[in-house]
């Protein structure tokens, strides 16, 4: 990409779009103005109308009505990535839950604060309350879009198991904030930021510590230490960014931070494949600049914004999220004794096959969700899941007891989980990935977007297994047709056609008129590109049988 584009993709007005969090109001008769909670919560933009102070100010009052219905009364830990819209809205927050006598716990000096820390939080907090025969339970809110473009703002939910919110719960969060701002937000509790501060509802606390220290009940810090791995890391501009060198300083790991920048406007990042600018640190052009250093290190790695996704470079280059996550899971089965050999591994059900036949191999079950963390979330504490883990570079597992750790997707345990890995076998992840393939043949997937309409995607969602009548796809005997995860009988939204050979998934947009198709084979390129083929054509063959009543 030539300068002049690179220029133009990292331009952005950073005053006009806070100026537009306060000052724009949404339009409640367009549906992309209300309150909608997706796979990880509200996102949007002030300057789409979609990311407002009336969202924030409704969104975190449902939030209060839901804890007072639900009884929760601990404290709700609050955290924040870097986007520019963060900050606006964690202040809007802390004014409705102060107003509303939430006692609420965020970082010293106001630092931003990832995802798996705040799940982490919820964790330690909540089972300290669990001898108790009144338990005042705790649970939290990330202010993050994740790794969405720099304008974009998200809102995201913890409940008290600490992973994300369930179905249910979103559902009534969103109901509940449209109906306060089709009210005007008049039943919205809030008071003003000075008073808040001084109310004694809001907590600054150490967040850091507790996480850097507990990381050596879920990996082996030691062996990361003495194996003396040259270790790089960017944070991407991102929340992590504080908990680097404290962590390294911690364990003493030679490692060193190859980028402090924070600016809002993330304008250090190279844009991704359409120009935009995203912090996608599973994406080879948001990734550039640590890839061309990766011949420096030993290991390095990235997260996004609010670090619950990772990016594992070695000497090699970016290794795939599915590469990863399939050696990860063979590491972690061979090396976690204490894991209770009944848990599960957990996948969504775009997640590779590769992580079947490993777990197939050690004897251990596969139990596939639809797309999302949230569905792990209550298994991994319980303890009848041991891992969890989504395509889209995002992963968690359990302690060396087979304790919860994080409920929610941790990038920063899975960056330095490739260099326990990398520390004991002395094989960097990749290697170990090849060992997969020869062993269990090699997976090739692709992931294609294809148009379609609001009706068809509506047909699309609403399918049913009988509606496909098709006996063979790619040349081999369709053995399965799915339009619920094999593990939690949820639906998955879409479609999933399993043959013996590979597969394929679609599954509509949510945000634009398309299609996403996820397939993978096990014999070569050219039975994936038949895949795909036949995929779009039996789709298609599905949007004839007319839309659903």
């Amino acid at each position: 990409m030539s300068d002049s584009h690179r220029e133009q993709a990292n331009s952005f007005d950073l005053e006009a779009l806070c100026d537009a969090y306060y000052d724009r109001v949404p339009n409640l008769d367009d549906p992309a103005h209300l309150v909608d909670f997706g796979t990880s919560g509200h996102r949007g933009s002030s300057l789409r109308s979609s990311f407002n102070e009336a969202h924030i100010l409704a969104i975190t009052q449902a939030v209060c009505d839901f804890r007072a219905q639900q009884g929760i009364t601990g404290p709700l830990f609050l955290g924040k990535d870097t986007h520019a819209l963060s900050e606006p809205a964690s202040l809007t927050a802390l004014e409705v839950l102060a107003a509303n006598g939430v006692h609420t716990c965020i970082h010293a000096h106001d630092a931003p604060t990832p995802t798996p820390v705040i799940s982490h939080s919820i964790l330690s907090y909540n089972a300290k309350q669990a001898n108790s025969l009144t338990p005042a339970l705790a649970d939290g809110i990330v202010i993050t879009p994740s790794h969405n473009p720099p304008e974009d703002g998200g809102f995201k939910y913890n409940e008290t198991h600490g992973g994300p919110a369930d179905t249910t719960t979103t559902e009534w969060i969103k109901k509940r904030a449209n109906a306060l701002m089709r009210g005007g937000n008049c039943d919205v509790k809030r008071r003003r930021l000075d008073a808040s501060i001084h109310s004694g509802c809001i907590h600054a606390v150490d967040l850091i510590s507790p996480y850097v220290t507990d990381l050596a009940q879920v990996l082996d810090m030691g062996a990361i230490a003495r194996a003396g791995l040259v270790l790089g890391v960017d944070p991407l501009g991102g929340a992590s960014l504080p908990y680097w060198e404290p962590l390294a300083k911690a364990y003493g790991l030679n490692l060193t931070v190859v980028n402090n920048r924070q600016d809002p406007s993330f304008s250090f990042m190279p844009p991704d494949h359409d120009g935009k600018i995203r912090m996608d640190c599973s994406s080879p052009f948001a990734m550039e600049h640590l890839i061309a250093l990766a011949g420096q290190y030993d290991l390095a790695f990235a997260n996004d914004p609010d670090a619950d996704r990772h990016g594992i470079v070695t000497p090699s280059g970016l290794m795939s999220t599915n590469h990863y996550l399939s050696a990860a899971v063979w590491y972690l089965l061979h090396n976690r004794p204490g894991w209770h050999t009944g848990s599960a591994i957990g996948k969504t059900a775009v997640t590779t096959q590769m992580i079947d036949r490993v777990c197939a191999h050690m004897g251990r079950r596969v139990y596939e969700t639809p797309v999302g963390f949230k569905w792990f979330g209550q298994g991994m504490r319980d303890g009848s899941l041991s891992f969890g883990c989504e395509e889209s570079a995002g992963g968690s597992f359990v302690r060396f007891s087979g304790a919860a750790w994080s409920t929610d997707k941790d990038g920063l345990l899975m960056n330095l989980l490739a260099a326990e890995m990398t520390a004991v076998t002395g094989s960097t992840p990749d290697t170990i990935y090849q060992e997969l393939i020869e062993r269990f043949g090699e997976p090739h997937s692709k992931r294609i977007d294809a148009p379609a309409t609001p009706e068809q995607k509506a047909l699309l969602k609403a399918l049913q297994p009988g509606a496909i009548t098709q006996k063979e796809l790619a040349g081999s005997p369709i053995e399965q047709v799915l339009t619920t995860a094999q593990g939690n009988g949820q639906s998955i939204g879409g479609l999933k056609v399993i043959t013996r050979d590979g597969w394929f998934a679609a599954r509509p947009s949510g945000t634009e008129d398309l299609y996403k198709i996820y397939a993978e084979s096990f014999t070569g390129e050219t039975h994936l590109d038949a895949l795909l083929v036949e995929a779009q054509a039996l789709v298609a063959a599905a949007f004839t049988q007319g839309t659903p009543s």
